[in-house]
C-alpha cells in the first residue's frame, strides 16, 4: 500500500518533468468607432457624451467623431471635444459612417437615410412620437437598435430612466414655483409656506422616481403634499425614502377628485411599463380645480395622465383650460441640459468601455441581459413584442436569435 510520503515524492518528481507552456489568454478587445451627430429634434439640447467621457474613451483606444456644435447648447464647445481627443466633423454624413451612433432623440427618417447600414444605434425610443415607417426603415438598413431608456443594470433597474426622472422630479417643482409667481401670471403665491400662512398644497400622481423627487423637493420648500399611486409597495417605499409620514392613497376617483379640488399644484408622474400612460384625471376633475391652479404633466411623453393635456414646448410651455394652467413639455430634462448630459454620459460611458473589453458592443449585447432588454432591433430583425403587435410587424425573441447567432 502506498503511503502519503511516497505520493508526495511522486508528485514532486513529476513537477520537475518538462511541462506544457501555459500562456495567459488575453481578453478580446475591440476599438469602438463612435459617432455623435448634432441633435435636430425640436428643443433637444442634451448630448450623450461629455468631453471628460470622450477623453476616457479615447485614452482606452476608442475613436469618437462628433458633429460640430453638437454640445454647444449644453455649453460644451468643439474645442472641449477636440482637446479630449475627438474628431470634429463638419457634416452629418461623416458622423453617420461610424460603427456606433449615439443620439439622444431617435434619428429622423432623413437621418436614417444617412446610415450606411449594419451599424449599432443607441438612442431613446419614444414610441408615442415615431412615424409608422420608422421601425421599418431601421430594419431595412439591417441595424441593431438599442433604446437606452430600456437598458437595465445589474439590479434590474433602468439607470437612465432613473437619472432623467430624478431631474424631472426636482425640476418640475422648480418650474411650479416659477409659474405660481405673479410675474409669470400665476396666483402670486410662494411654493411652500411661512409661519402664519397656510402651506401650498401639492398633489403628486405616481410614487415612482419622479414622484419621489418631486415630493422631496416640495417638502423641502415647506409645501403640504398628497401622493397617489395604485402600488402600495411604491407608497410604502416613498414613506421610507422621505423619512416622514405624508398623505398617501391609492388612485380612487372620488378621493382624488376631492384632493384636486383644493390643490395648488398637481404633478403628473405616472410612468407606464409599456405603451401609453393611463389617463387618471378626467376633464370633469380638471374643470372643478381651483382657478389659477397648476398642472405639470411630466407623463406627457407617454401620452399624459390628464385628459386635458396636450404637448407644449419650451418656447411656449403653458396653456390654460378651465382657468387651470397646464405645463406639458415632454422633455423637461432638456431644460437643464448640461446636468442631464452628465447624467447620461455617466451611464453610457462604463457600458461602452465594457463593450470594448468584450470585443464590441454587439458582443457585449449578446453576453449582457440588461443591454438585450433595451434592444428592439437585432441585425434588422424586430425583437420587441410590443412594437411588433402595435405595428403589426413580425418579431422574434432576441434570446433565440442570439442562440443561433
Amino acid at each position: 500500500m502506498i503511503g502519503s510520503r511516497e505520493i508526495i515524492q511522486a508528485l514532486a518528481k513529476s513537477a520537475l518533468n518538462p511541462q506544457e507552456e501555459m500562456l495567459a489568454v488575453a481578453r478580446k478587445k475591440n476599438s469602438l468607432y463612435i459617432g455623435i451627430p448634432k441633435e435636430t429634434s425640436f428643443q433637444e439640447n442634451r448630448v450623450p457624451l461629455v468631453p471628460e467621457a470622450v477623453a476616457l474613451l479615447v485614452n482606452n483606444g476608442h475613436e469618437v467623431i462628433i458633429e460640430t456644435g453638437a454640445g454647444k447648447i449644453s455649453n460644451f464647445q468643439d474645442k472641449d471635444y477636440s482637446d479630449a481627443g475627438a474628431k470634429i466633423a463638419y457634416s452629418a454624413e461623416e458622423v453617420y459612417k461610424a460603427n456606433i451612433i449615439l443620439k439622444i432623440e431617435p434619428p429622423s427618417l432623413e437621418e436614417i437615410e444617412l446610415l450606411t447600414g449594419k451599424q449599432i444605434l443607441v438612442s431613446a425610443l419614444q414610441l408615442t412620437i415615431q412615424p409608422d415607417n420608422y421601425v421599418k426603415s431601421l430594419m431595412n438598413k439591417k441595424m441593431t437598435a438599442i433604446a437606452f431608456d430600456y437598458i437595465k443594470d445589474n439590479e434590474g433597474a433602468f439607470p437612465i430612466v432613473r437619472a432623467m426622472s430624478e431631474i424631472a422630479g426636482n425640476t418640475s417643482i422648480l418650474i411650479a414655483a416659477e409659474l405660481l409667481s405673479q410675474t409669470n401670471n400665476g396666483m402670486g403665491i410662494m411654493l411652500g409656506g411661512i409661519a402664519g400662512v397656510a402651506p401650498t398644497e401639492v398633489v403628486i400622481l405616481g410614487a415612482g422616481t419622479v414622484g419621489e423627487f418631486a415630493a422631496k423637493a416640495s417638502l423641502g420648500l415647506g409645501a403640504s403634499i398628497k401622493v397617489f399611486d395604485n402600488s402600495i409597495y411604491k407608497l410604502k417605499r416613498l414613506q421610507n425614502y422621505l423619512g416622514q409620514s405624508v398623505y398617501t392613497s391609492v388612485i380612487d376617483p372620488k378621493t382624488l377628485k376631492t384632493a384636486l379640488s383644493t390643490a395648488d399644484v398637481v404633478i403628473g408622474a405616472i410612468r407606464s411599463e409599456k405603451g401609453r400612460t393611463p389617463c387618471v384625471v378626467s376633464e370633469d376633475m380638471v374643470s372643478q380645480m381651483k382657478f389659477g391652479s397648476l398642472i405639470i404633466d411630466v407623463s406627457i411623453d407617454q401620452g399624459g395622465c390628464f385628459e386635458t393635456s396636450r404637448v407644449t414646448s419650451h418656447s411656449s410651455p403653458t396653456f390654460r383650460k378651465y382657468g387651470v394652467t397646464h405645463y406639458c413639455v415632454p422633455n423637461i430634462a432638456s431644460r437643464v441640459c448640461r446636468t442631464a448630459s452628465y447624467a447620461l454620459s455617466n451611464t453610457l460611458t462604463p457600458l461602452l468601455l465594457e463593450a470594448g473589453e468584450e470585443g464590441g458592443l454587439e458582443e457585449f449585447l449578446i453576453k449582457t441581459q440588461g443591454v438585450r432588454n433595451g434592444t428592439y432591433i437585432f441585425n434588422g430583425t424586430l425583437t420587441n413584442k410590443y412594437l411588433g403587435e402595435t405595428l403589426k410587424l413580425p418579431y422574434q425573441d432576441i434570446d433565440l436569435l442570439i442562440a443561433a447567432y
